[in-house]
């Protein structure tokens, strides 16, 4: 591909795979800073969270510059993003001091589980009352989306190979249609308890920059998996012209890379100066309520 273009396509390629660089390169000097001042109960969370952008950064610009790889680059991101769903999640848990801590806080508080995706019109649905149980659903929530995401991939990129997975084919009879049906609602409900947790702490959390890390997360997510669907469906109506050599879908494919480069490497720029900021710990659950009780004592 690379042979075939005009000297503005090598200065774009150029300019795109030094962004690239720069995100890891950043990305690098994050972690240092995270083993450096970060307790090592949070390090591995954190890092995995802040390696989402420049993970699928990285996978973009494979893909940009090998066509034929896209199918393995799309795998590789997929998966990685699948993880750091659940390491968000573990994260706004930790970050209120862990599961115990976390359950003494908020042991006479409710869930409210009327969020998006999945019930954000039902209002009416009453809250779900915290503890060990419903925490542990919440958890399960995501962590099967970081299992059964790779079996799916791992399925396509097995019948892609033998030529029987196809995004151009939806038929009933193809299995691109039954594979994208079980991710996305997999999706959905991997989405739904990151969502329940964050209307949850976000207040609590508020002093460690909870809004924007959350605001960063959903941002990933939307650029990775909507844009890249609706440019995939742009590309299948043949609404993205084919230039040859290339074809629609690979035309398509190619404008999703070289987006998705430039906005992880502005998203990874954000994360630094987000996860950089020096916060203090919340105080425990004891301290406040012998605050609150001492506040209510007469002289």
């Amino acid at each position: 591909l690379s042979a075939g273009l005009d000297l503005a396509g090598k200065f774009l390629f150029a300019i795109l795979t030094l962004m690239t660089l720069i995100a890891n390169l950043v990305f690098i000097e994050e972690v240092i800073y995270i083993y450096r001042k970060i307790p090592s109960s949070k390090r591995s969370i954190l890092i995995w969270i802040n390696a989402a952008a420049p993970v699928i950064a990285t996978t973009s610009c494979i893909g940009m510059w090998i066509p034929r790889s896209t199918m393995f680059t799309d795998f590789t991101s997929s998966v990685f993003f699948a993880i750091v769903i659940h390491k968000f999640l573990l994260m706004m848990i930790k970050e209120c001091g862990g599961q115990k801590v976390f359950l003494r806080r908020f042991e006479n508080g409710h869930f409210k589980i009327s969020t998006g995706p999945c019930c954000c019109c039902c209002l009416c649905l009453p809250g779900v009352r915290i503890t060990r149980r419903t925490l542990f659903w919440l958890k399960l929530g995501t962590f099967q989306f970081a299992f059964f995401r790779p079996v799916f991939m791992f399925l396509s990129v097995v019948l892609w190979t033998n030529g029987n997975y196809s995004l151009s084919n939806l038929s009933p009879r193809g299995a691109a249609i039954w594979i994208s049906c079980f991710v996305a609602i997999l999706t959905i409900i991997a989405l739904w308890p990151v969502g329940i947790m964050f209307q949850q702490v976000r207040t609590l959390l508020n002093c460690k920059k909870i809004i924007p890390k959350f605001a960063l997360y959903q941002f990933v997510l939307i650029l990775n998996h909507l844009q890249t669907a609706i440019i995939n469906i742009l590309a299948m109506q043949r609404i993205i012209p084919c230039a040859p050599p290339l074809s629609s879908s690979a035309r398509g494919a190619y404008i999703t890379h070289q987006l998705l480069i430039m906005e992880m490497f502005l998203i990874t720029l954000i994360s630094r100066a987000v996860y950089r900021r020096r916060y203090s710990e919340l105080e425990p659950p004891e301290c406040i309520t012998e605050g609150a009780g001492d506040s209510k004592q007469t002289p």
